[in-house]
């Protein structure tokens, strides 16, 4: 149950070309039931607020994550990240990462500076700061969620093709590949969904089987939805599925 918001994350994420608001506004909220194997482990939430920073209006996302029942007493999970980012061009402004996940704690902020391509890492557990140049238009680990929703190229994309990104987390610039693997219609407590499915490659080792072992469905509508995530871990599978939704900029489109 490690990470239970930077998965989700993490493996809704595409790759775009150009920052417009289209796939999302203020007030978009989603909820994710996470399992397990067959236990219900935990949930996890994304919701858009407004904020200000610099007396200049800009979107803050809020993810949260945390274990529930017996999975709450077994691994105790409370993740909190934050991002504050710019609503015309999509260039995060500071980050907030706040986490619990079984004792293992971390307590930190990024300011980031655009115009000079650095961040400012402050480590509030550590007591320590720390400035890193960063490569151009990165985005954090919240903001690249609805930075690359806004922007689909999925028109461009062929079966088998995969997209390179880079984004900041954990001190560092780490790069994801995302295969697309095609188009499929699955069913959810909403209906059936038309969705466009992702395979992320990770690295093989003590928590996935194989470089393959992530597979993402995003609706294929204007929202750019992530509607279920499974993982086959080294020990077990984990699954989220939407479980909620309000506040979508656009219609969320079910086949009757």
């Amino acid at each position: 149950m490690k990470k239970i918001v930077l998965l989700l994350i993490i493996l809704t994420t595409l790759g775009f070309d150009s920052f417009k608001e289209d796939a999302f506004d203020v007030g978009e909220y989603f909820k994710f039931r996470i399992h397990y194997g067959i236990v219900n482990a935990g949930y996890a939430t994304l919701e858009v607020k407004d904020a200000t920073i610099n007396n200049k209006k800009v979107f803050h996302a809020v993810g949260k994550g945390y274990t529930t029942g017996m999975s709450k007493f077994f691994f105790k999970v409370e993740d909190l990240y934050e991002s504050y980012f710019d609503k015309q061009n999509g260039n995060p402004y500071r980050y907030i990462r706040k986490i619990n996940e079984g004792g293992y704690t971390k307590n930190q902020e990024g300011i980031f500076n655009p115009s000079e391509n650095r961040v400012l890492v402050k480590d509030y557990k550590r007591k320590t700061e720390k400035t890193i140049i960063l490569t151009d238009n990165v985005q954090d680990i919240v903001s690249s969620f609805y930075y690359l929703r806004n922007h689909p190229n999925i028109d461009k994309l062929k079966s088998g093709e995969s997209i390179t990104i880079d984004m900041f987390f954990d001190e560092e610039i780490t790069k994801f590949k995302l295969k697309y693997v095609g188009l499929q219609d699955i069913t959810t407590k909403f209906g059936t969904v038309s969705t466009m499915v992702f395979k992320p490659l990770v690295q093989t080792g003590r928590v996935f089987k194989e470089k393959e072992s992530l597979t993402i469905w995003i609706t294929d509508d204007d929202n750019k939805v992530p509607v279920r995530i499974k993982a086959d871990l080294a020990v077990g599978s984990l699954k989220a599925d939407l479980d909620e939704y309000k506040g979508l900029k656009n219609p969320f489109k079910v086949k009757k």
